[in-house]
């Protein structure tokens, strides 16, 4: 593949991992929120119950972590591709690595579903992979801010001064 053909691209390319990732942050922590309104109905009582059902918690937590999972390994492939066309090689690191493991600890986390109907245990397992999950996810996004700040410097953009 001639990279050269898409030099006018990397400008844009560069940013667009990083802007997608930290929506998806944003969508992981709705996600959590729908799984902690998911768990308060299964424990709630009476009309709590009934009135927290009708905010379908489960079917939207459900819809979430499936767009979650998607987009999720749709962006660390974005982002290694995009790595690659800028430098013509990928930089192996924490970065990586971390994002990686995220994208294995989301695939656990939805592979968990079946058992949680089931079991309590798979219930425990899901919360703890997911509490990972966004741990590392956090980190991603400060060290990923560090990414882009190197790449704007190596771009010489003058700076704005007040």
């Amino acid at each position: 593949m001639n990279l050269e053909n898409l030099s006018a691209l990397k400008p844009y390319l560069s940013f667009f991992h990083p802007m997608m990732m930290w929506v998806l942050l944003a969508i992981a922590f709705y996600g959590m929120y729908l799984g902690v309104q998911v768990r308060r109905t299964r424990l709630a009582d009476g009309d709590l119950k009934k009135e927290m059902i009708k905010g379908r918690f489960a079917i939207r937590h459900h819809q979430i972590g499936s767009v979650l999972l998607g987009l999720m390994a749709m962006g660390a492939i974005g982002g290694i591709v995009v790595t690659y066309i800028n430098s013509g090689k990928i930089g192996i690191g924490p970065h990586l690595f971390a994002g990686l493991g995220m994208v294995g600890a989301v695939a656990i986390s939805a592979a968990l579903v079946p058992f949680m109907q089931k079991h309590e245990w798979g219930c425990s397992v899901h919360v703890s992979v997911n509490m990972v999950l966004m741990g590392l996810f956090v980190w991603q996004a400060f060290t990923g801010v560090q990414i882009v700040q190197k790449i704007l410097s190596s771009m010489n953009i003058p700076a704005v001064v007040n």
